[in-house]
């Protein structure tokens, strides 16, 4: 968790600064700017310390040592699928789904069933055909 800590440290300071300049550059016109960049600062301090407290409590990562290899982080990296078509059939029927509200609601119908039947598709595929379990 050191590197996660140390990056959001980082962002701690710079996003104080660019809301102090924000702050100076636009009184007393705009202040809502300001003020998000400021918490902002604020909320990555509080990451920046969940990370701190909770890199105490657990143990090492291999990528939070200094002395360590490439070799020592590996292992099962979970299942991945090999291929699957039901993302290109998604991404087809979407695009035709919110062309639909543009071009007329007739064809957000048409679509509405294609979108449905991919995402069950896509969430089913490896209950049944090639890919089954």
């Amino acid at each position: 968790m050191r590197t996660e800590t140390k990056v959001f440290l980082a962002l701690v300071p710079f996003f104080l600064l660019v809301g102090a300049i924000y702050a100076w550059q636009t009184t007393p016109t705009e202040w809502a700017g300001s003020i998000a960049l400021i918490l902002t600062g604020v909320m990555a301090g509080f990451v920046a310390w969940f990370f701190w407290l909770s890199g105490k409590t657990v143990d090492a990562r291999p990528e939070d040592d200094l002395d360590g290899e490439i070799s020592d982080q590996s292992g099962d990296y979970g299942h991945f699928a090999p291929y699957s078509w039901w993302p290109l059939f998604l991404g087809l029927s979407l695009t035709v789904l919110v062309m639909g509200i543009g071009v007329g609601w007739w064809l957000f119908v048409i679509a509405a069933p294609f979108v449905i039947w991919s995402v069950v598709g896509w969430a089913l595929e490896y209950f049944h055909g090639e890919q089954a379990i």
